[in-house]
């Protein structure tokens, strides 16, 4: 019998740090200043266990701290930040100061024009429209 290879691209396992449930900081000027993760978009798991984001992913959001308008709302987010660290490809270990999110539509285009803070390079590379909207990209 022939051993089968398979043909994915070797890339890095991002540890998850922000579970269902954590209210996080949003680093844009869309109105909403603090929301709550309910769920996150294509992450399944385990039987039991809590699904939990990390950077780069869109989540499924409340907003808990914002404008009248926008607040009690569900919104999308791409988390842009985690004060988890996790490896890079190239062996550095990276961390934030701390977590954040940028407000997106589910197409994954910010509703604010500008982000506050940095980006981290793996949301960059998986959202461009956010990475265009970055003044920093680290």
């Amino acid at each position: 019998m022939k051993k089968r290879r398979s043909l994915r691209l070797v890339t890095r396992r991002i540890t998850r740090a922000l579970p269902t449930g954590a209210i996080i900081p949003v680093s844009d000027n869309s109105g909403a200043r603090m929301i709550q993760v309910i769920s996150v978009k294509g992450h399944s798991t385990r039987l039991r266990r809590q699904p939990a984001a990390k950077v780069g992913d869109m989540i499924v959001c409340s907003v808990k701290k914002g404008t009248p308008k926008l607040r009690r709302q569900i919104v999308h987010a791409v988390v842009i930040r985690q004060k988890k660290p996790y490896k890079r490809s190239d062996g550095s270990w990276v961390y934030f100061e701390d977590n954040a999110v940028v407000v997106t539509n589910e197409n994954g285009e910010p509703r604010g024009s500008e982000i506050r803070g940095a980006v981290s390079k793996e949301a960059a590379d998986a959202w461009p429209r956010i990475a265009s909207a970055a003044r920093i990209i680290s």
